[in-house]
């Protein structure tokens, strides 16, 4: 599904992201882990068009998306979250999820001033598809309360079903469970792999690597920008160089 090749990110004379390939399967679950500054937040931005490559490509579903903007690579069904909570504190609960859906709706601002039918038909699918995905989170009875009166761990929630509204094939997940306490991380991880039964890949940067060993199909790990492993959980776990940059010493490793 999404292919990541030789891709490079420089700023000044540094380089954030050098040479990182891989590629994510349909269906499959990809965590991409690594010490603090390794460049993981920089090749989400990457992948999603919010900064562009110095070189490198990036192939989704066998297009080259490199150099598109973010709201194209949107239509074409990648979303995220990201690692600072992006809620709409003002709006309601189910209206923030509903701000996922604007990119499929197709009514102009001229139909929307005149209040034609196709208006409320889209607001009213919106609707009905963000308290659908509401629910499937278990935010459905919070629905109309506003989303800056959400707990913590409810908000990361929120923001995953804003990114699933859409009906996306690839959601990317910057650190979801940060900041979660250990009932609500088994919560979250419970609801990602009822996505992915419903056809939903996954893309996702975490810390709790309780999390990235339980869930994980596949783990890409890095290093001062560069990919130094690459592999299962098991594979990844024993691996010396994986170790001694960021899983500490190997008894423990979960």
């Amino acid at each position: 599904m999404l292919q990541v090749r030789s891709l490079t990110k420089s700023f000044g004379g540094v380089t954030a992201v050098k040479d990182v390939s891989f590629d994510v399967r349909q269906g499959e679950i990809v965590a991409v882990i690594g010490p603090n500054g390794a460049g993981k937040t920089t090749l989400f931005n990457l992948i999603t068009g919010i900064l562009p490559p110095t070189s490198g490509r990036i192939l989704f579903e066998n297009r080259d998306i490199t150099r598109l903007q973010p709201y194209q690579i949107a239509s074409l069904g990648i979303t995220r979250t990201f690692q600072n909570l992006q809620v709409f504190p003002n709006m309601t609960v189910v209206e923030n999820v509903m701000t996922g859906f604007h990119r499929r709706m197709r009514t102009g601002m001229l139909k929307a001033g005149l209040r034609w039918k196709s208006v409320d038909a889209e607001e009213t699918e919106a609707l009905h598809r963000a308290l659908a995905w509401l629910d499937k989170v278990d935010l459905s009875h919070r629905a109309y309360e506003n989303a800056a009166t959400l707990p913590y761990g409810n908000q990361r929630l929120l923001e995953i079903a804003r990114a699933a509204v859409s009906n996306p094939k690839l959601i990317l997940l910057d650190e979801p469970m940060a900041g979660l306490n250990p009932q609500e991380s088994r919560e979250l991880v419970e609801i990602i792999l009822n996505m992915r039964e419903d056809g939903i890949t996954f893309l996702f940067v975490e810390h709790d690597m309780e999390t990235v060993m339980s869930i994980a199909d596949t783990i890409v790990v890095l290093d001062y920008g560069g990919k130094i492993a690459e592999g299962t959980p098991e594979a990844i776990a024993s691996d010396p160089r994986v170790i001694a940059a960021y899983l500490g010493d190997e008894e423990e490793v979960v």
